[in-house]
């Protein structure tokens, strides 16, 4: 027991460390990379630098989210602020999806415009931000699947490194051959690209917002476990729901051959639910023959 504490402990700590150098790094690329566009009149390297801004607001609210988690329940939030880490992370979803929809205008606007572009600085500027970007990712790798906020880190970041990669490719095909045509239709395909991978940050995201069952729980599954447990006879009206991106809570009535092993049978039952990603559950116990009697009323 002593273990787990000491590593949540350190998971906390090296994420709080991956959230503010994060930060900091994609801060300081935003400026050099405005500054840049505007010495070059790049378009495409303003607008790139308004979309990394957008995911410094979006690693901001991921480590607001991982903060609210650690709060203190209140008498008016019994549960501490823990659904606040769903919420930012349907946000942060939406943010990507918003900032594709950006990447999509542009793209078709520069196909119907087409403007010159310095493919050389572009280039040496997206380098730049395929290191970051990428370093970015890699600091969340490790826990992006432990928790929806952190998955929506890793994918802002690692999604960024593929748009610079990207801009990084047209900058150096319209440096050797004048095409700029190559720049829309590269922002195009990185789009597609980054659509595909937040579909299920999105889709889990607004389940988990609707109480819905979190994507690894299978209810029927765990009903058929809980009634082999010695001493249950029957449960039913099984409720699960995320408390937060990383803690489910369920609720069950559960019928009992002998109210005498309800201790014995509630400790059993706990156990095989905290094993099976529960961590807080409520079991309301009834006696077979009580249940019988239910249902001939």
């Amino acid at each position: 027991m002593t273990h787990e504490h000491h590593h949540h402990e350190h998971t906390v700590t090296s994420l709080n460390k991956a959230f503010i150098l994060g930060i900091a790094l994609n801060v300081a690329f935003v400026v050099v990379e405005f500054a840049v566009g505007l010495s070059y009149g790049s378009m495409g390297l303003l607008s790139d630098a308004g979309h990394n801004l957008s995911d410094v607001a979006s690693l901001l609210l991921a480590m607001l989210a991982f903060r609210l988690a650690q709060a203190q329940a209140t008498p008016r939030y019994t549960y501490g602020y823990k659904k606040s880490t769903v919420l930012i992370s349907l946000l942060n979803s939406v943010i990507l999806l918003i900032a594709v929809g950006v990447i999509v205008a542009e793209s078709i606007g520069r196909m119907l415009h087409p403007a010159p572009v310095e493919g050389g600085a572009i280039a040496w500027t997206a380098g730049v931000g395929v290191a970051i970007n990428g370093f970015t990712a890699w600091l969340f790798l490790k826990d992006k699947d432990r928790d929806l906020n952190v998955k929506g880190a890793y994918l802002h970041m690692a999604a960024d490194a593929l748009v610079s990669v990207g801009v990084l490719v047209s900058g150096l095909v319209i440096s050797w051959t004048g095409w700029t045509i190559v720049d829309p239709v590269v922002g195009l395909v990185v789009a597609a690209v980054i659509v595909a991978s937040v579909w299920s940050l999105t889709r889990d995201s607004l389940r988990l917002s609707l109480d819905g069952v979190p994507g690894e729980i299978d209810v029927a599954a765990i009903g058929r476990k809980m009634t082999d447990v010695p001493g249950v006879k029957a449960v039913h009206h099984i409720h699960v729901w995320a408390i937060s991106t990383t803690e489910n809570a369920l609720t069950a009535h559960v019928v009992l051959e002998s109210l005498s092993r309800m201790e014995e049978v509630k400790h059993d039952l706990k156990d095989l639910l905290n094993h099976a990603g529960i961590s807080h559950a409520t079991l309301e116990f009834e006696s077979a023959a009580e249940r019988c009697d239910d249902l001939h009323d």
